[in-house]
Parts: C-alpha cells; structure tokens; sequence
C-alpha cells in the first residue's frame, strides 16, 4: 500500500524527477512566468514555495540550503534579494496557477500556467529580427510582423493559392509526362556484331 507516499512521479525515477523539478523552479524563479503541464505545475509550486520561504530566514547556512537545492548562483542572488523584498510581508502563497485552455499538440495534455504573485509586468514580445544581408545590399523586403503565422496566412490566401499552386503542379504534370514517356518507349534491342 502507498501510505504516506506523496508527491507525483511522472514515470520517472528519483534522480530525474528531482532534476525536472529543479530545473522547472529555477525557470520561474528567474522569468517569474512558466507555461507547463498542470501536474508539473502543482509539483513546481510546492518546490518553488519552499526555497522563496528558506530565502526569508536571510542566513548563510539558508544560502547554502538554496544553493544545494538549484545549483544556480543566479537564482540565489534573486531568492534573497528581489524575491525576499518583494514576499516580506506575505506568510505563504506566492505562487498562481492558471490554467490554459489551449492543450499541447503533441499529447493534448492540460497546460497551466505559473507565475510569482506580484510580480512586475514581463515584456514577452519576439525581438524584431536583425537587417539581413538582402536589406544590407539595399534590395526591400517585407517588415517582419508581430503575428507569427503571417507566412502561413498568406500561402493559404484564398486568391493567392490558385497563382501560387499552379505552377509548382504544371511542373509536377510535366515531369510525370516525361516519365511515362520514358516508360512506354521500348528499350532498343543490340544488334549482333557483323564480321
């Protein structure tokens, strides 16, 4: 029987899923924002919690702790200076799960996502790509949007697609005339050697 078992598993063994962990808390912690699994999600809350609560108590051998369990300089500095400023008066709860309606194409999972209770406002925008060599040279090419499916918006373009798959299909139409052709032609036959 599994009394007094806790915690999820993942069908993962120990080593692994601690470091899953480790690895999911250290991304919150340092981007404050994290989209995953509800499961992983509930599991990383409890991880993150702990070490934002050992952040308060301010000692060394509470750095030492955290630095035990995220292996990251980086986190550290942040749990004991941004985080505990920011949860001094808070007693717990520092972390939301929200859940995403939207579920993930590979498996269709429950996606949620987690975040640090007030936290600043995050810039999540896609950095505009750098001048490429064609603009270098000064031909114009199309501004690069915001929407990240404006490529596949306008393969599929209700007047474009005609003119756009005409002719890759007169090509396709072509190459398999030539490859009958080839095939119906009969093979000519060697004469014998006249002496």
């Amino acid at each position: 029987m599994r009394h007094g078992v806790d915690g999820r598993k993942f069908g993962r063994n120990t080593s692994h899923r601690v470091a899953m962990l480790k690895n999911l808390a250290n991304n919150l912690i340092t981007q404050e924002q994290i989209v995953t699994t509800i499961e992983k999600a509930k599991e990383t809350r409890r991880v993150a919690e702990r070490l934002i609560t050992l952040a308060k108590r301010d000692t060394l051998n509470a750095r030492r702790l955290a630095f035990a369990r995220t292996r990251d300089e980086a986190v550290v500095t942040k749990l004991f200076g941004e985080l505990t400023e920011r949860y001094k008066a808070r007693q717990g709860g520092y972390t939301r799960i929200v859940k995403v309606s939207e579920r993930r194409w590979g498996d269709a999972a429950k996606m949620a996502m987690i975040e640090l209770v007030d936290h600043p406002v995050l810039d999540r925008k896609k950095k505009a790509k750098e001048v490429t060599e064609a603009t270098a040279e000064g031909q114009t090419t199309e501004a690069v949007s915001a929407d990240p499916f404006s490529k596949f918006r306008k393969l599929f373009a209700g007047s474009k697609k005609a003119t756009k798959s005409a002719a890759p299909k007169a090509e396709k139409t072509e190459k398999a005339a030539k490859a009958t052709e080839k095939k119906k032609a009969p093979a000519k036959k060697s004469t014998k050697k006249e002496a």
